[in-house]
């Protein structure tokens, strides 16, 4: 028989060893630190669905507490929200997006993350493979790269004479330089011209719309941004004013007026990222768990906007659409 004495001794080791394991089997608060560079109004449906999928997993309200931290399109304030986090003693970081993640991970190289909706993990140098991530971070890529090249795809089907193309894009987030690549090369293979133009804050927004409206390309592509999807509302007017046949990754930008979007599921993103949450609470290290990629994607077309700026959507896109907007 075990003494009481080497009882709790072994306990105490086994808590070293694997405390966040012991922490879930244990059933106490659970507390999660969230981290984005978006705004909690603009995430609110997809932390709900975070929520819930937690919920369903077994980790109640009452005792899951998330600890939220949002950077509202100020990359600048990511470090000091995720050194907040590390000093609250996070049991677990969920970081959303690429500039977020490299925050967290810049600030701990201990807690796990759990990534939601990064673009090109493996080429930003979040971790070492999808299969075998290494160090604290996984989670769920939105395959955001190889999809600017649909992205680009969708567009020219709707405007097929255009010769020239902007995209608007943020050279300081660390993904934009790799989506740019993969859409020049889209490009080449077409003969289309693109034509990047830049919007690092909001306030410059107005005046990236200036120089596409100087430039006077035959269509629009945005990239995947938390800053732009906060001001969606904002960039659908601006290209609407300017009749400009416009495409976005989410199909937020198409409920906020935009003409198109084509993108990952983001719910289902969400509902993935708390599995891994409780999998790692369970003991399992983000090291051994490959990084997943969107199983499901919607292809979202705004009809109201179509007709508003004059623009024939074809029947070929329209058949493919998984929603309309009238």
């Amino acid at each position: 028989m075990i003494g009481r004495r080497a009882f709790i001794g072994s306990l105490s080791g086994a808590l070293l060893a694997d405390p966040l394991g012991a922490y879930a089997q244990r059933g106490k608060v659970v507390r999660i630190g969230w981290l984005s560079l978006g705004s909690p109004i603009t995430f609110a449906t997809r932390l709900t669905a975070f929520r819930q999928a937690l919920g369903e997993l077994g980790y109640p309200a009452e005792s899951t507490f998330i600890e939220q931290r949002w950077a509202e399109g100020r990359d600048e304030l990511l470090a000091g929200l995720a050194a907040e986090l590390v000093s609250l003693r996070v049991a677990i970081f969920v970081s959303v997006g690429t500039p977020a993640t490299h925050a967290a991970r810049q600030a701990t190289e201990t807690i796990p993350i759990v990534m939601i909706a990064v673009g090109d993990p493996v080429g930003t140098g979040l971790v070492a493979s999808l299969g075998r991530p290494g160090g604290n971070v996984t989670g769920v890529s939105n395959l955001a790269v190889d999809l600017s090249g649909k992205l680009l795809d969708l567009l020219r089907e709707i405007a097929p004479t255009a010769g020239a193309i902007a995209v608007l894009l943020d050279p300081t987030n660390p993904v934009h330089p790799v989506y740019w690549r993969e859409i020049q090369r889209g490009a080449e293979k077409a003969g289309v011209r693109l034509q990047p133009v830049e919007a690092r804050k909001p306030e410059e927004l107005d005046h990236a719309f200036t120089v596409i409206a100087r430039l006077n390309p035959g269509g629009l592509v945005v990239l995947p941004d938390p800053l732009y999807l906060i001001h969606r509302a904002r960039i659908a007017d601006l290209a609407a004013r300017h009749r400009l046949p416009a495409i976005y990754p989410a199909r937020d930008y198409t409920e906020a007026g935009g003409l198109i979007s084509y993108g990952p599921y983001t719910p289902e993103l969400y509902r993935r990222a708390a599995a891994y949450v409780d999998k790692i609470l369970k003991g399992a290290k983000p090291a051994d768990l490959p990084v997943e990629q969107p199983a499901k994607f919607e292809l979202v077309v705004n009809l109201k906007t179509a007709r508003a700026i004059g623009v024939a959507i074809p029947q070929t896109v329209l058949l493919r659409a998984t929603e309309i907007v009238q």
